[in-house]
């Protein structure tokens, strides 16, 4: 079986990138692998690939007779169609460990840190591989993204020791200039439809039995979002009629640091039991709040118990 490096539904910069690094790696240590996302590109991460001359990794959604490596995720919810009909042969992550099993022993890397490409940039290390300069451009951003440019609670010192390791490969020699560029590119919604920009970084949760989706914008600025906040609202009320019990959608400051939430929910005090503030109508501003990961979905998981 061929061995492809993946990471979750609806991919953000983090797993395209860390799916393209592992497919090098793993191609010069292990076995022949082919970096595949689950789906199209989001704008900022066209925007890195293109930066770096990466070309985009082709879509497929189903692991049938396949060897994985599961990057930037190991929930069933997020990963590949069919996975029990293939065989995951390592997981390289920075999030909890989800509910992927495995019938066979496997690699595991799963590092408390802010972003799954500063995993790969140690076992780059660990193999004696050198990063590729393409690579490392792609990695560095992942990094920046993931981050929010080191704003994020879930920055660590292995994350800016990585990105300083990354620039000087990819030669990068003003990383905040780059992280900028970004996010303006990920600022930018005209042109975009109501339902790319709520699943533009975009994931389901199980929690308790309930099936929640959460999704995330982060800008430099949330004027971008003052014309279309209602037909975001009106997408996500789609969304949640969908067999959930509750969409968030999180418009996150990245200047401001802190995240607007629009709320569509079977039961809207779950917010404030989750965050101690009383929503305003359908939104509630949470001062501080910019990682999904480590400060809402962990509050909601408590809530929800």
């Amino acid at each position: 079986m061929a061995i492809y490096a993946v990471g979750h539904k609806n991919p953000d910069t983090d797993t395209i990138a860390s799916a393209i690094a592992m497919a090098d790696l793993w191609s010069k240590v292990k076995e022949e692998t082919k970096a595949i996302a689950q789906g199209e590109l989001a704008p900022e991460t066209a925007f890195v690939l293109e930066k770096f001359g990466v070309a985009a990794p082709e879509v497929v959604t189903d692991a049938t007779d396949k060897k994985i490596i599961l990057v930037d995720h190991s929930d069933l919810a997020q990963s590949l169609d069919n996975l029990d009909k293939g065989e995951v042969v390592a997981v390289v992550d920075h999030h909890k460990l989800g509910d992927v099993t495995t019938s066979n022993p496997l690699e595991m890397w799963v590092w408390p840190v802010g972003c799954t490409g500063t995993v790969i940039n140690s076992m780059y290390k660990f193999y004696n591989v050198e990063v590729p300069k393409e690579v490392a451009g792609v990695l560095l951003c992942a990094i920046l993204s993931d981050t929010v440019m080191f704003k994020s609670v879930t920055c660590t010192d292995a994350d800016k020791a990585a990105v300083e390791e990354l620039a000087k490969i990819a030669g990068v020699a003003d990383v905040t200039a780059l992280g900028m560029e970004m996010f303006n590119v990920k600022s930018a919604v005209a042109g975009a439809s109501m339902n790319e920009l709520v699943f533009r970084d975009y994931k389901d949760f199980d929690m308790s039995g309930n099936k929640i989706g959460i999704g995330q914008l982060e800008v430099v600025d949330l004027s971008v979002f003052d014309d279309i906040k209602a037909d975001l609202y009106a997408e996500l009320e789609k969304v949640k009629a969908d067999g959930r019990h509750s969409c968030f959608l999180l418009l996150t400051d990245i200047m401001k640091e802190g995240s607007e939430m629009l709320i569509v929910s079977d039961n809207p005090a779950v917010v404030e039991k989750a965050f101690g503030v009383a929503p305003e109508g359908t939104s509630v501003w949470l001062d501080g709040v910019m990682s999904r990961k480590k400060q809402v979905v962990p509050n909601f998981e408590k809530a929800f118990a």
